[in-house]
């Protein structure tokens, strides 16, 4: 597996590049954000450590750059501890984020995570398609597409409409869609959720104001539903 660390803070990116190197990974570094951008572009990267303060192009901007070639798992890490700042992440297609200082352990539990769910989600990968009304997943391409036109999602946007659309009209909560969607103890905001989820809506639903396809049981959660 390929990591990308991105962030201007040399001796942070030295410390995180060798405990991921003993575990294994092989590390590629930026420590501003033009050069992350050609980095995601040209090498084959799995998952991205990227920084929210970075010279030359900021940490959102080069997350949402990433976004319109690539769906690679993007971590945030930000040195600000407002909450502005973690939903704009998610926003702008963060798969998840991290607030500094943090513990090594704790960046390689969420690194760990995302990309067991992207690989294999712990258990054999499913092949084929599963198709529910105009919705149609591509589980070896892991693509969406809406009446035959591809939607880019992130893996976490692919994640959440597999569970949904795979146990229709089954409801969840935030807890649980955290606990599976995310894979470990997740240290908080359950509005982590409700962004993906409106980020989601936004790209399959023909008015995500009305969805046709992922509801709201208020006071529980969300569901798929139920498609004749």
């Amino acid at each position: 597996m390929k990591i990308l660390i991105v962030d201007d803070e040399k001796l942070l990116v030295k410390g995180i590049k060798f405990n991921f190197e003993q575990d294994g990974y092989q590390v590629e570094v930026a420590y501003d954000g033009e050069e992350a951008i050609k980095l995601a572009k040209d090498k084959s990267i799995d998952i991205i450590i990227l920084d929210l303060m970075l010279p030359k192009v900021d940490g959102l901007t080069v997350c949402q750059k990433i976004r319109e070639f690539s769906n690679v798992p993007i971590i945030m890490l930000t040195a600000k501890n407002e909450d502005i700042d973690k939903i704009l992440g998610l926003e702008y297609g963060a798969d998840d984020y991290l607030t500094k200082p943090f513990n090594i352990l704790e960046l390689k539990a969420r690194v760990k995570a995302i990309l067991r769910r992207v690989t294999s989600s712990g258990h054999e990968p499913r092949k084929g398609n599963l198709s529910k009304g105009d919705i149609e997943l591509d589980y070896n391409s892991r693509k969406v597409k809406i009446k035959g036109r591809e939607i880019e999602l992130t893996a976490k946007e692919f994640d959440l409409i597999d569970l949904f659309a795979s146990n229709p009209g089954r409801v969840y909560s935030r807890e649980n869609l955290l606990d599976i969607i995310w894979g470990y103890d997740y240290p908080g905001d359950i509005r982590t959720v409700d962004v993906h989820v409106r980020r989601l809506r936004e790209k399959i639903e023909p008015n995500p104001a009305e969805p046709d396809y992922i509801l709201t049981k208020w006071g529980v959660g969300y569901y798929f539903k139920e498609i004749q």
